[in-house]
Formats: C-alpha cells, structure tokens, sequence
C-alpha cells in the first residue's frame, strides 16, 4: 500500500464497511485509525484503554457491540501488543470481524505469535520513523483470507484485477519498488533492531525504577517491540522543558486525543466523554529510545530524568 491509513482503509472497504457500519476503535490512539473509518463513511464508536497498557480494554468491547458493529479495531500503540484473544473471541462470538492496526508494532509478539497474524486482517505503516521503516510512505496489509487479499489488490489498483478493466470504484494505493527495495534490505536487520531496543527499554525500566514517573508495564502475554518509550508524569510540560535544556529532546505521543481533535468536532464530543484517554493524553511523554543508542546516551537520558525529577519533586 501507499501508506498505513491506506492500509487500514483499503482493508476496512474489503470487509465491507459502508455508510451507516459502525467500527469499534480505541479511544486512546493516533487519528488515522479513525480517519481510515470515517474515510469509509462509517461510524467511530471509541472504547477506552486500559490504564497500565494504553491499549483497548477488551473488557469493554462487547458493552459497545450494537447490531451495526462491523469491524473492531485493536491498535498496538507504542508496540505494545493489545490482549488479542479476547477481543477475537468477542468478536467471533458476535459475528464480527478484527483488524488490527500494527503501525507501531513490527516485531511484536502475543504469546509468542507474531503480530500481524493475530486478526482477519492487519494494517502496517512503513512511515521512516516505524521500528521498520522505509524511505518515504508506505504501508501493507497482511491476512491468511485469500478474497481478503485479492480485493485489497484489487481496490488499490484502481479497482482492476485486469488492465482497463475495472470492476469497482478503486484508489492507487501501491507499494512503489524504490521503496520496496529499502524494506527489502531493512528487514534483514528488524530482529537484531528489535532486541537492541529490548535492551535499552529493559536499562531504563531499571534505571528510572522509583521516581515519580509512570513507567510503561509489560504484560506476561507481550513481547514488545518498543517503537516508543513513553512514561507518564502529572507535570509533563515542565519536565519535559527541563529534559531539553538538558540536552534531551523529547516528543509528545500524542498531545491531543482524536474525539477532542478539531476534525471530529461534528461529534459532539467534549473534554471529560473519555476520561482516561484524555488523563493519558496529558501526562504521556516519549524518552529517546532509538537501536544503536550509546551507552554514553543511555547513561544521559537516565542522569538527566533522575535529576529532572528529582529537582520537579522539591518545586512547590
């Protein structure tokens, strides 16, 4: 595909959401997940996270659920898989179908089964900053479905199976091949990446242990990729100001939750309608965390958030 929201959208028209589906989409995510379902004309219904992962409660699906469910939505924020078997079940119990959005999670494991195996179908995003990332856009779509597959081909090639001759109203949604062959060459390092993260995660896990910081949790069922390192403070502005001064730049994942974002204003939705992704969204930050990191840049993230934290801790 093009792109990851081409992903999700392209594989939301193959399963058939239209006008008037409803499409069951974290809370607690990136606007493309929602812009793929309201791309498609289809109605958002936002579930909230589970606190301590940040990811989609599957306890809170099926209260959700009407007879206009088409899709559910998982979505593996930062590379943290989301609790996949008991969203499948719930979704396989109402007759419903699971696509889970993978933009962050290449690399990830759910006991011990790759994402981007786990649904009917997943979406990835190859943008050049994903644990897999290309030289520009670029996105796929992966499922064991074949009619799944050949209709995702099908609607991102001007919905044409043979040339000049098209049989529905597609979109020009290819992988072109400049950026293949650098995804191609990558790939050969994801694992070795992958564990270079773990290893600098599992440093600063350690390392920031006891401060007053929220630090991401690990479920017994994940194996996370860590595309992101995202603690949690009550002051995030001023810590963050204070890091940078430091020499630590770090980034906002993400300031604004969608239902609050400008582009969803005709929802009618308010500050206080979901109320822990609205919490998360103020307080998270992402620490540097990147594969190849030195132990001289670990060691400075590490002095200068137990020094920042420290000094915020004695400010009134």
């Amino acid at each position: 595909m093009g792109n990851g929201l081409d992903a999700l959208h392209l594989a939301l028209l193959a399963l058939g959401v239209g006008p008037g589906d409803e499409v069951i989409v974290p809370s607690n995510t990136f606007i493309a997940t929602w812009l793929a379902v309201t791309r498609c004309g289809a109605n958002v219904v936002p579930v909230e996270p589970e606190e301590s992962t940040y990811n989609i409660d599957p306890d809170r699906i099926e209260a959700a659920l009407t007879r206009r469910t088409k899709v559910i939505i998982p979505v593996h924020l930062y590379g943290q898989p989301a609790d996949m078997d008991p969203i499948v079940e719930v979704a396989r119990r109402n007759g419903v179908k699971v696509l889970d959005d993978c933009a962050q999670a290449h690399g990830a494991r759910y006991l011990r089964r790759a994402v981007g195996s786990l649904a009917d179908v997943s979406a990835w995003s190859f943008y050049p900053g994903k644990n897999l990332g290309a030289f520009g856009d670029a996105g796929a779509i992966t499922t064991n479905d074949s009619r799944i597959a050949e209709r995702v081909r099908m609607l991102g090639n001007y919905g044409s199976k043979l040339k000049y001759r098209n049989e529905v109203k597609g979109l020009n949604s290819r992988l072109d091949e400049i950026q293949a062959a650098v995804l191609d060459a990558k790939l050969l390092r994801l694992d070795l990446n992958i564990e270079m993260r773990r290893s600098i995660a599992a440093r600063f896990l350690e390392g920031l242990d006891g401060l007053n910081l929220g630090l991401p949790k690990i479920p017994g069922y994940a194996d996370c990729a860590w595309h992101l390192f995202v603690v949690r403070h009550p002051r995030r502005e001023a810590l963050q100001e204070h890091l940078a001064h430091a020499g630590v730049e770090c980034l906002i994942h993400y300031p604004t939750p969608p239902h609050l974002q400008p582009a969803y204003i005709d929802l009618s939705w308010h500050r206080g309608t979901f109320p822990i992704s609205e919490s998360i969204h103020d307080e998270v930050l992402s620490l540097p965390l990147w594969p190849g990191m030195s132990d001289h840049q670990v060691c400075h993230v590490l002095d200068a958030v137990r020094d920042v934290c420290g000094r915020l801790e004695r400010l009134p």
